[in-house]
């Protein structure tokens, strides 16, 4: 995930002007460096929460616990699942704390893999292509940020289109399952507490706001308010047509990015 995070002294010789002393620049320069790779680390945790929990909408917990990385990092981001710390609750007990933890676990796993695979990098880099042409030359970090995240956001809209009914499903699995037991669970398995996770989860549920990322208006709108949160400036306008030309490179390639075959709707298939 650090593939398009500058290393420290190629960010200081691009930040750097010709009359300012290097040992100077590096001070200047240090606490904005750590800062931002500190907070596009964060954003770069997966925010395709379909893509990662398709596969399991018979097992409500697991579900749950698919999403509980990205669901911390918008209630509390002082919050972190740890494997280490998780992995002794999944003991295969089958009861909603063991199906958590696995949930969790299954997500790490899949970031880990989903990172590494080759279509990723293909079509991450074929989308910074777009957002450099967007945006201004030498606009920093927001190109390699943007093709990351909307190479994964355009997944869950590709998953949508092709089996819509699978969205009614998750959001139906997660709305069964009890959200202060979930807080109670991150609770034990992570070195910080949280008292705002169960707030979250209703609202998640009610508010159903992966159905927006099938029109590129409505996600540019939820693209800015990740960009918001990461403190990044807002995308224009004329950033919808870029993701109309980013939703066919990532439909092209579907099949070589998701890790678990899912067929196409049927036609006697509600949808």
């Amino acid at each position: 995930m650090t593939v398009y995070l500058p290393s420290l002294s190629q960010y200081v010789r691009r930040e750097t002007r010709a009359n300012i002393t290097p040992s100077f620049a590096i001070l200047s320069h240090l606490r904005k460096y750590i800062r931002r790779h500190f907070l596009l680390r964060e954003a770069f945790s997966s925010v395709n929460y379909f893509a990662h929990g398709i596969a399991h909408l018979d097992r409500p917990y697991f579900l749950a616990g698919t999403a509980a990385p990205d669901w911390l990092s918008v209630a509390d981001r002082s919050v972190r699942l740890r494997p280490r710390y998780v992995r002794p609750f999944a003991d295969g007990a089958g009861d909603p704390r063991a199906e958590f933890a696995a949930g969790v676990l299954q997500h790490m796993e899949d970031d880990d893999r989903f990172h590494r695979l080759p279509a990723f990098y293909d079509v991450s880099g074929e989308l910074l292509l777009l957002f450099r042409r967007l945006l201004h030359p030498h606009d920093g970090f927001r190109p390699g940020f943007l093709a990351h995240i909307v190479t994964e956001l355009l997944m869950d809209a590709v998953l949508i289109d092709r089996r819509p009914e699978l969205l009614r499903a998750y959001y139906t699995a997660l709305d069964s399952v009890d959200p202060h037991l979930v807080q109670q669970c991150v609770n034990e398995m992570a070195k910080n507490q949280t008292q705002r996770l169960a707030g979250l989860l209703p609202l998640f549920t009610r508010e159903a706001f992966l159905w927006d990322y099938l029109e590129s208006e409505r996600l540019l709108y939820r693209l800015n308010q990740v960009m918001r949160r990461v403190k990044l400036q807002p995308l224009p306008p004329e950033t919808a047509a870029v993701l109309d030309e980013a939703r066919i490179i990532v439909r092209d390639r579907i099949d070589d990015l998701i890790l678990t075959p899912i067929p196409p709707r049927t036609k006697d298939a509600p949808r």
